[in-house]
C-alpha cells in the first residue's frame, strides 16, 4: 500500500522534462544571451560578447526562429514547441537503436532463453548476490574507465534486471548494477579515450598521461560504489537468503545457443565501437541483424517473432520519446543564446587566489554544465579551453583541470534527466527516473564529498 502511495507521488518522468524545457525557455527571458568565438567546435578564450535582444511580451508570442547574426531572441512559444520535434530529430539515432534493442530482448524473453541462462548462473555461484555485484561491478566499470563503454552496456542492463528480480530483488538493483560501474568507470577515465582525446590536448598535456593516478581514483570510485550497493542489498537479506531453488542444470541446445549468440554479439560490438568507431546507425543495423540471428534461433516461428520484437518495442517506447524531449531541452538553450552566458558567469565566480578553491570552484562549473551540456565531448570541447588558463592563473595543474572536468561530468550525469545516455539506460530497464533520483542520491552525495577531497589531495600532491 505504501508503495502505491509513493507511485501516485512521483512525477510522471514527461512532467519533469518538460518542466525543465519550459524553465530553459524562461531563462532566455531571464539571462543575458551571448557567445564565444569558436575555432570549429572549440571556444576561443576570452571571446566572449553579449548579443542585443528584445526581451518584450511580443516575443513569446513570435512565430519566427532565426536570429539575425549579431543579436539573439528569446525563445517564443512556438519556438520551445518546435525544439521538441527538433529534439527527437537529433536524438533518433539513440532512439532508434533504444527501439530495437527492446524488441530484440523481446525475442530473448518470450524464447525463454534468459530465465534459463539466470537459471544456470545463479546455481553455479548458489544465488549469492554479493559475489555477482563485485565480479559485475568490476567488469562493466572497467569496460568504461579504459575503454569508454556505455552504450554498449545498453544490451546487458535487461539481463542485470531480470537477475535482480530472479533473486527476489528490485529490479532497480539490476540497473544499478551496470549504472553506477559505467558512471565510476567515467568518474576516473583511466584510459577512456572519449573525454581524454579532447580535454588533455586543450590542456597541452599527452593524450592518457597521469593514468596512474586516475586508476587510483578508480579503485575509490569502484569501492565506494559496491560497497553502496551491497548495503542496499543487505536490506533485502531476509529474501536473498530463502533457498529461490537455483537448479544450475545444463541449458538446452536452443538456450545455449541464443546465449552464445549474444555473448559473441557484445563481444563484436566492444570491437567494433572501439576499434571502427562506430556510431548510433551503425550500432542499430549491428543490433538489427543480431535481432534476426536470434529470432531465427529461437523457435518463435516468423509471426511469434514479429510479435515478441514489437512487443519488446512497446516497452521502451515511452522513455524513447523522452530522449528527444531532453534534447529538446539543449536546443532551446542554443535558440535563446544562453548557454555561452551560462558558460562565462560560471568562469567568473572561480577563484584565483587559492589553487584549492579554484578547483573545487571549476568542479561544481563542471556539475552544472553537464546538467545544460550532457555530452562529454560537447562539455569538453566547450569548457576545457576556458578552464585551462584559469587553471594556469590560480596555480592548477592542467592534469588536475581535467580531472575537476571528469569529475563534474560523470558525477552530474549519473542524476541529470537531460542525458539521453542515463534515459536510454531507464528505458532499457523500466525504471523511472524519480525512482532512481531517491535511490542514488546518497551515492551521488557522497561521490561528490569524495571528488572534493581527491581534488584537494591533487592540489596539495601537484598533480
Amino acid at each position: 500500500m505504501e508503495r502505491l502511495k509513493d507511485d501516485k507521488k512521483a512525477l510522471n518522468p514527461i512532467i519533469i522534462l518538460l518542466g525543465i524545457l519550459l524553465l530553459a525557455m524562461g531563462l532566455s527571458y531571464v539571462l543575458d544571451s551571448g557567445e564565444f568565438e569558436r575555432n570549429g567546435r572549440l571556444v576561443v578564450p576570452g571571446s566572449y560578447q553579449v548579443l542585443e535582444k528584445d526581451v518584450s511580451l511580443k516575443a513569446l508570442f513570435d512565430t519566427g526562429v532565426e536570429a539575425e547574426i549579431h543579436s539573439a531572441k528569446p525563445v517564443s512559444l512556438s519556438g520551445v514547441l518546435l525544439s521538441i520535434p527538433e529534439g527527437l530529430e537529433r536524438g533518433s539515432g539513440l532512439i532508434f537503436m533504444v527501439l530495437i534493442i527492446g524488441g530484440m530482448f523481446g525475442v530473448l524473453r518470450d524464447s525463454g532463453t534468459i530465465d534459463a541462462g539466470l537459471e544456470r548462473l545463479l546455481g553455479l555461484v548458489k544465488g549469492n548476490v554479493y559475489v555477482l555485484v563485485v565480479l559485475l561491478m568490476t567488469v562493466f566499470s572497467a569496460g568504461s574507465s579504459f575503454l569508454g563503454l556505455a552504450s554498449e552496456y545498453l544490451l546487458v542492463i535487461p539481463l542485470m534486471v531480470a537477475m535482480a528480480k530472479r533473486l527476489g530483488l528490485s529490479p532497480i538493483i539490476g540497473f544499478a548494477i551496470v549504472t553506477i560501474s559505467v558512471k565510476a568507470g567515467y568518474l576516473a577515465s583511466v584510459t577512456n579515450p572519449l573525454p581524454l582525446t579532447i580535454a588533455q590536448p586543450l590542456v597541452n598535456l599527452p593524450i592518457f598521461s597521469g593514468a596512474l593516478v586516475r586508476f587510483y581514483f578508480y579503485l575509490v570510485f569502484l569501492t565506494l560504489g559496491i560497497g553502496f550497493l551491497c548495503y542496499v542489498i543487505r536490506g533485502h537479506a531476509r529474501s536473498t537468503n530463502v533457498d529461490l531453488g537455483f537448479s544450475g542444470s545444463a541449458l538446452s541446445i536452443r538456450h545455449l545457443s541464443m546465449l552464445l549468440i549474444l555473448l559473441g554479439g557484445i563481444g563484436g560490438l566492444v570491437f567494433a565501437s572501439t576499434q571502427w568507431g562506430w556510431k548510433h546507425q551503425s550500432l542499430s543495423a549491428y543490433y538489427i541483424a543480431l535481432s534476426l540471428i536470434l529470432a531465427a534461433c529461437s523457435g518463435l516461428g516468423l509471426n511469434g517473432s514479429a510479435d515478441a520484437f514489437v512487443a519488446g518495442m512497446k516497452k521502451v517506447l515511452l522513455a524513447s520519446f523522452l530522449i528527444g524531449v531532453a534534447s529538446a531541452v539543449a536546443i532551446t538553450l542554443e535558440k535563446g543564446k544562453i548557454l555561452d552566458s551560462v558558460v562565462h558567469s560560471l568562469v567568473l565566480i572561480i577563484g584565483q587566489d587559492n589553487p584549492g578553491i579554484s578547483a573545487l570552484g571549476m568542479f561544481f562549473c563542471q556539475l552544472l554544465l553537464d546538467f545544460l551540456i550532457p555530452s562529454t565531448s560537447g562539455q569538453a570541447a566547450v569548457s576545457m579551453p576556458i578552464m585551462g588558463p584559469i587553471g594556469q592563473l590560480s596555480g592548477v595543474s592542467p592534469q588536475t583541470t581535467v580531472v575537476a572536468f571528469l569529475f563534474g561530468n560523470g558525477i552530474t550525469n549519473m542524476l541529470t534527466p537531460t542525458s539521453g545516455t542515463l534515459l536510454a539506460y531507464l528505458a532499457t530497464a523500466e525504471v523511472s527516473w524519480s525512482s532512481w533520483a531517491r535511490f542514488i542520491l546518497p551515492l551521488w552525495a557522497i561521490y561528490i564529498v569524495t571528488a572534493m577531497a581527491l581534488l584537494l589531495l591533487c592540489v596539495q600532491l601537484g598533480y
